[in-house]
Order: structure tokens, then sequence, then C-alpha cells
């Protein structure tokens, strides 16, 4: 893995071999990106909202450790949570073992690839959070459409959520936020993302550097996906976009955007 931009990186080169590079979604990353966001209820509401209208079993695809899953079973609903990274399905694991049996019961974990599935089966509604969708690039995204189609049942729902860009803070190249995760443990994030760059890059540290020993630095970069390139793409793929609902929430250059879209 190579080391991250802007100040991130400055950070890196001066732990020297100090520094154990990580992905967010692997072994070490995971427990570290479930204890950021596992309280974050940023667009559960609107989410939840929306999955009530429309009846039928969910697919949540990028299911991580849980933070929508839960919140969906509590619906009543039975839920398909699909995801890829091994140490995110056991986290999730774990919750749903703590969980009381009402939801853990209707939950069915699949480890699987959002940009092709094969579930044999048709849902009421598929559910993708997070912005986790700029995690795929094209082909992945071309992917993830057609299975989406052969997977949303008639008059059903695919919901996922993406970013409107704004030009505030354009000028700026990255910024640096402190936050306090479940467990009580600061990190220090950092997000690169120079104007008119199509990827951007977050990297976590711990918020106190020992003064020895190794440090966990974990680091993804994923793609900027503004909402009117989706709808285009999920056009040409079959899939209509049928409302914009706006979320509460962002980051300094973006506003997060939720997609309702019919096959």
């Amino acid at each position: 893995m190579t080391a991250a931009p802007g100040r991130a990186g400055e950070l890196i080169a001066a732990l020297g071999e100090r520094a154990e590079l990580h992905d967010v979604y692997d072994a070490t990353g995971a427990p570290v990106y479930h204890d950021i966001s596992v309280r974050d209820t940023h667009e559960a509401r609107e989410l939840v909202a929306l999955v009530r209208r429309t009846p039928g079993e969910v697919l949540e695809l990028a299911a991580g450790s849980g933070r929508l899953t839960l919140p969906l079973l509590a619906l009543g609903r039975d839920v398909t949570a699909l995801e890829l990274s091994a140490g995110m399905l056991s986290l999730l694991d774990e919750r749903l073992a703590r969980a009381p049996a009402r939801l853990r019961d209707r939950c069915r974990p699949v480890c699987a690839d959002m940009s092709g599935f094969t579930l044999g089966r048709r849902f009421g509604v598929i559910v993708l959070g997070t912005t986790s969708i700029s995690l795929l690039d094209a082909a992945g995204r071309a992917g993830l459409y057609a299975s989406v189609r052969e997977h949303l049942a008639p008059g059903g729902r695919f919901l996922l959520s993406t970013v409107d860009v704004l030009e505030t803070g354009a000028a700026q190249a990255e910024a640096e936020i402190e936050v306090v995760g479940a467990s009580g443990r600061g990190y220090r994030m950092h997000e690169y993302w120079p104007a008119d760059a199509h990827t951007r890059t977050v990297t976590v540290f711990p918020a106190q550097l020992p003064d020895s020993g190794p440090v966990s630095v974990c680091t993804t970069s994923v793609a900027v996906l503004p909402a009117d390139l989706l709808v285009a793409e999920l056009a040409a793929a079959g899939l209509t976009v049928v409302a914009r609902h706006p979320l509460p929430a962002g980051g300094w250059r973006h506003r997060d955007v939720l997609l309702e879209v019919t096959a």
C-alpha cells in the first residue's frame, strides 16, 4: 500500500518504519472504522423512512459492521446483509450475537462483492448507504447496476447515497478533524481532496502518537461520484431516479444526497 498524499503522507514519512499502513477495511482497519462509525446516525433516519414505504425483504449492500443493518432489522423486515470484507462481517456477527433474537433471526449475512452477485431471489428494497458506491470503479458500478436489476422486485426501490460537490472549500486541498470513537479512543482524520480531483483520500491516525513503537495508520481512497453522474449511469443501465433526497450532513466540500431508484 502506498503512503497517503498531503499532510497525512508527511506524518507517515516522519514515523518512518514505525508506520504500519492498513486499508480501512482490512483486519486492522475494520475495527477502527467500526469504532468511528458505529454510533453515527447519519442517513439512517432517512433510509429507514424510505424503506418503510415499500414492502418486502431488504438487501443491504456493503453492510459493513451493521451501522444501518440494525435499524433496518428494527423495522421488522428480513434483511440480507451483503459485505465483501471478512473483518467487517466478523464485527457484524458479533453485534448480531448480542442483539435480541427477534432481530438476529431475521438477518442473513452474506460474503459477496456488490459489483457482481447472485442470490437467486428478489427484494422489495435494495440499500447502498454511506456513499459506498464511491468504492467502485466504472466497471464495478456497471456490474452493481446489472445485479440490482436482477434482484429488485417489481415496484421495488433501490436506495443509494452519493455526494453533491460544493463550490465552497474548492480552494482548500485537505482538512483534518479529530473524532472520538465508541470505545472512547481518539482519532485524527485527514481528508485530501484537491479541486477537480476525481478521488479523495481519507487517512486515520491515533489522536495521540506514541513516542515509540509501531503506529497503525488506516487509509482509503474513494471516487468522487456526483449525483448527476450516477443519474446518467443509472439511466443507461435501465434504472430510473424518481427522487433525490438531500441529507443533512456532509463534509467541507460536499453534501450527501440519497437517490431513490426504480427499475
